[in-house]
């Protein structure tokens, strides 16, 4: 069954067409074709045209006159509609036309990395020119380094490898950096929050490493479809963009479709499981031999549902289906292997984290399944697009979870389908950010009397503060680094993590193999002592988690369920920026947030059923953030209970938590929405809401201008929904929010409108 039929037996099927709340179908788009520029190199337009490309989609012409004309330029076209050859077409005519030139790539991932290497090696090959193409990052072999340093013409690595690996060792890379022409940064859109300030101030210091070379190199920045293409890339490199943001690449005809689990018990509103729906269409696209993809939204479920499909989808020999689960935390050597079983179209079906969101090559798949919304408009339609990436059909299902911001997206569509994807938002001046980087920048080289980091005007105050702490010394004109440590080390770009946790297999005795790893924050969660870890569709116990040590010991194990932590957030106020008072006070400023695993609960694997539960002893995590906070007044506060009241608050911060990622047109992870009963700063019952990241990205600062839309929406959405007492799609379950928690939350948010309102 191809991909059409088994839409058309979908569509007729009342089973399935029964929960479906849209189906759109977006027509196929024909290409739009340029030739190639006068005097473009002959040998390299020859390999080009043997690979069927005779003349240029419209998109990849403007970008080579933009780079022929000097110009910085941001591309921003759908997954799959050539954007390599945007940055790769001008880089090498570049280098065929001067061999002394230079290029460095700058990728989000390895796996990506080595993917786009592949295609130059390919390309530079066929030509047969003396252009040497290296990736270089921590897998790169030591007995290698030297060589790529002095001969490699396109050095592909990613921000991690500059920061730690590069920049700190300048004095090595003179032949890069004297030479360097283009700086290429792809999948822009990666880089937002935390990840993209940190990238920002390494763009700095790169860009303050060439000045000090002579060299003044053209940046070209790729992107999946964002808000702000041109505002992001401009911010992330400091330089005027230019933007190509119409494509001129074939698309085909593709089928959206949302589905709704049914309601199992309409009294509680509750909906069938998102997993267990998203296993019974998988399983239909399995047996009647569609290529597809899955998506969910965390690395326990792409383990569930990879094991269940492995099991359960047997052939009449016994034999199983190729089903390959791939996220974060596989090692390397594995992650390469599902990469290259996809390239070769040798496995059915792959069930994946973000981690595949990004332009890794993974062939011809025809069919994208989320399991729950992805959090984004913006990554929905990149999840959506690893999936008819050639011309034909291809078809988006999109089930929903009971999750009051699902629920949304699912009874508006002309919201999804209307709206602009979100916007990408950094703050590379966040302080806690920005000092980290002058560190490095002073290691790297000294700075000069007068001289700004990038454009922070108060560069002359910091740099006095690293003085006073005796980072740094200022003799004659100059500011040397002091310290003895070596300040990149121990700065991620990724996180507040400084070290990845090991997660080590000691099922054989005396046999000790490392199988995976794991950030700082999201051990406690997934790793604490007797969780059940998942790994490739194995169970494995964690019999030890070493928190000094930063590495969980396992044991391979066989039971039906898994382990699912709860985490305790508390907040308290250091600061407060500005404030309104009134009736409703509202304020913003610094907060510390801390969090800490206090138990477990055991879901059996077929039904989400509960077990039983356990504690969890593990050490409180910390850290300063911005948010925003709402303080109900004591009359009120007064006319409810504190059992009522915590009720209540329990609902408002869980529609707050999962709607105002709508509004704010973030993930769901970026923020966290905390409340108090009695706050120790405000006295009182008071909400709050943070960025969910050091130091903050402005987040709460927009809710503050924002908030009387947002809680007249949730207002409205609890009003609407059908449940009596509570469900998880508006206030959480009546377990959770007690007797009348639900009417006094519409209550408060009432309150909430009219006050801000004012």
């Amino acid at each position: 069954m191809n991909t059409g039929q088994l839409l058309d037996y979908l569509k007729h099927n009342p089973d399935f067409a029964s929960n479906v709340t849209h189906w759109q179908v977006m027509p196929a788009r024909p290409a739009k074709y340029d030739d190639y520029p006068d005097g473009f190199d002959p040998a390299l337009r020859a390999v080009l045209e043997s690979r069927g490309v005779k003349r240029l989609y419209s998109h990849q012409r403007r970008a080579l006159d933009l780079a022929q004309a000097g110009k910085n330029f941001v591309v921003i076209t759908p997954t799959a509609s050539g954007k390599t050859m945007c940055y790769n077409l001008p880089v090498l005519s570049e280098i065929l036309r001067d061999n002394e030139s230079r290029a460095l790539y700058l990728f989000p991932t390895k796996a990506l990395s080595s993917d786009q290497v592949a295609e130059l090696y390919e390309i530079i090959k066929a030509m047969d020119a003396p252009i040497k193409a290296f990736t270089f990052d921590g897998d790169t072999p030591v007995s290698a380094r030297k060589a790529i340093r002095q001969a490699g013409h396109i050095v592909v690595t990613n921000p991690d490898m500059l920061h730690a690996g590069i920049l700190p060792h300048h004095t090595k890379w003179v032949k890069l950096f004297e030479n360097l022409k283009y700086i290429v940064i792809d999948e822009i859109h990666a880089y937002r929050g935390v990840f993209g300030s940190n990238l920002a101030n390494v763009i700095r210091r790169l860009k303050r490493i060439c000045e000090f070379y002579g060299s003044h190199p053209q940046f070209i920045c790729c992107s999946a479809t964002i808000a702000n293409p041109r505002e992001l890339a401009e911010r992330l490199t400091g330089r005027p963009m230019e933007l190509i943001a119409e494509s001129g690449a074939p698309t085909g005809e593709k089928h959206v479709i949302f589905y709704n689990p049914p309601v199992v018990n309409r009294q509680l509103n509750i909906r069938d499981s998102a997993l267990k729906q998203t296993f019974g269409i998988s399983r239909l696209l399995l047996k009647n031999g569609v290529h597809s993809i899955v998506f969910a939204r965390s690395r326990l479920m792409v383990e569930v549902l990879a094991r269940r499909l492995k099991d359960q989808c047997r052939n009449a020999l016994g034999e199983a289906p190729n089903v390959r689960a791939y996220r974060g935390g596989y090692l390397p050597s594995l992650r390469h292997q599902i990469e290259q079983e996809l390239r070769a179209g040798q496995v059915d079906i792959v069930v994946s984290t973000n981690a595949l969101e990004l332009g890794i090559d993974i062939g011809r798949l025809d069919v994208c399944v989320l399991c729950g919304y992805p959090g984004t408009i913006a990554s929905t339609w990149q999840q959506a697009g690893r999936a008819g990436r050639r011309q034909g059909v291809s078809a988006l299902i999109m089930v929903a979870t009971s999750s009051p911001l699902d629920q949304y997206i699912i009874a508006h569509p002309e919201y999804f389908f209307s709206q602009p994807p979100e916007h990408a938002l950094i703050n590379p001046d966040n302080l806690y950010i920005l000092l980290n980087h002058f560190k490095c920048a002073a290691y790297e080289l000294p700075f000069e009397d007068g001289e700004q980091f990038g454009d922070v005007e108060a560069t002359p105050e910091l740099l006095e503060y690293l003085c006073e702490q005796n980072i740094l010394n200022h003799v004659g004109n100059r500011y040397y680094w002091t310290a003895e440590e070596f300040p990149q080390a121990g700065i991620s770009l990724r996180s507040a993590s400084d070290q990845n946790f090991l997660i080590i297999d000691i099922s054989v005795p005396g046999k000790r193999r490392v199988i995976g790893e794991m950030d700082r924050f999201t051990v406690p969660m997934l790793l604490h002592q007797y969780a059940i870890y998942l790994h490739e569709g194995r169970q494995y116990q964690v019999e030890e988690l070493d928190f000094d040590d930063k590495k969980a010991y396992v044991r391979a194990v066989d039971v039906d369920y898994y382990t699912d932590a709860n985490l305790t957030v508390t907040m308290k106020v250091l600061d407060v920026f500005r404030e309104k008072p009134g009736v409703m006070a509202k304020a913003a400023g610094e907060v510390l947030v801390s969090s800490i695993v206090t138990l477990f609960k055991k879901m059996k694997l077929d039904t989400q059923e509960n077990l039983g539960w356990g504690p969890v002893t593990l050490p409180e995590l910390e850290m300063q953030t911005t948010a925003c906070w709402w303080t109900l007044p004591d009359s009120i506060a007064d006319k409810y209970t504190r059992e009522e009241l915590q009720g209540a608050m329990v609902g408002i911060s869980h529609i707050i938590e999962h709607i105002a990622p709508v509004f704010l047109m973030c993930s769901p992870r970026d923020i966290g929405v905390v409340y108090h009963v009695r706050d120790p700063f405000t006295n009182r019952p008071t909400l709050f809401l943070y960025d969910n990241c050091a130091g903050g990205v402005g987040l709460s600062d927009r809710v503050y201008e924002m908030d009387d839309e947002l809680f007249k929406e949730a207002r409205r959405m609890l009003m609407d929904c059908p449940c009596a007492d509570g469900c998880p799609s508006c206030v959480g379950p009546p377990s959770d929010v007690g007797a009348g928690g639900k009417r006094i939350a519409i209550e408060l948010l009432g309150e909430l409108t009219n006050a801000v309102g004012t």
